[in-house]
């Protein structure tokens, strides 16, 4: 009997997968009740990677111009994410600068931060996460806005 319910539970689960795929959604969660101890709770998820649009590259051209406005597109097609002192977020969740509405953000651009100290908040499920500087150093870019939502790997912030 129980090899049974384990095959009937992986196929509620692959049914659930395929649902995300054919619907694109990042996150599904079911709690099936078969009676009063038995209780299936899943939660299936899924990383869609962003695209990065690469500029592509122009063969030289007689007018001088071409070549520097071939160049702007590549920098701003860097994948933050790929950046080395990319602090990415842990979670799915909603990212906030400061403890709390009209207090002072925990960090702006330009200060130095200490590994440990908290560089932001991400809200998930009413519980205030704090998200710590992995290592020392500069805040390069703050790259989320205060209530943004925040999706699993997205990066965050970029420290230097």
């Amino acid at each position: 009997m129980g090899d049974k319910k384990q095959n009937t539970d992986v196929e509620f689960i692959a049914a659930l997968a395929e649902l995300l795929r054919t619907n694109d959604l990042t996150e599904i969660e079911v709690m099936r009740e078969f009676g009063k101890d038995d209780v299936l709770n899943v939660r299936v998820a899924r990383q869609i990677p962003t695209a990065v649009v690469a500029a592509p590259i122009a063969a030289p051209v007689a007018v001088a111009a071409a070549p520097i406005t071939a160049a702007a597109p590549v920098a701003e097609a860097e994948d933050p994410t790929q950046h080395a002192g990319a602090v990415n977020s842990p979670m799915v969740g909603t990212a906030y600068l400061s403890a709390e509405p009209g207090s002072d953000v925990f960090v702006k651009v330009g200060d130095t931060v200490k590994e440990g100290q908290t560089l932001l908040i991400i809200e998930a499920m009413k519980t205030m996460n704090q998200i710590p500087a992995p290592k020392s150093g500069k805040v390069a870019r703050i790259l989320v806005d205060d209530g943004a939502p925040v999706e699993f790997g997205d990066p965050l912030i970029i420290l230097e």
